[in-house]
């Protein structure tokens, strides 16, 4: 399972996509050859950030779309859940937003 780090700040987004996205297709990889359908990252690090984590979720919820995956994202800190209600994007993230606190599905 991935996980978030505590800080995702803007300036560091990209360096930190290019991890991401690294670690998205390796892990993709794998779930993909044990037959699995769900790739997850876990939040319950993340302490500190901005908008650009929407972005890195998205993105990754994108690239797992096209690896026919789907991404889960567990432990949502509820600050990122208001954060994305804020930019009209939680819906896209979380379709389900009632069970955001434990496991969310994109």
């Amino acid at each position: 399972m991935l996980k978030l780090p505590q800080s995702v700040r803007v300036d560091a987004a990209p360096a930190l996509w290019l991890s991401l996205q690294a670690s998205l297709r390796a892990e993709a990889a794998q779930v993909s050859s044990g037959a699995g359908a769900e790739l997850s990252i876990n939040a319950a690090e993340l302490q500190q950030f901005d908008s650009a984590v929407l972005t890195l979720l998205l993105s990754a919820a994108r690239l797992c779309a096209e690896l026919g995956l789907r991404l889960t994202v567990l432990n949502v800190p509820a600050k990122l859940q208001e954060l994305a209600r804020v930019y009209g994007v939680a819906e896209l993230l979380w379709p389900d937003l009632q069970d955001a606190g434990q496991a969310v599905q994109t």
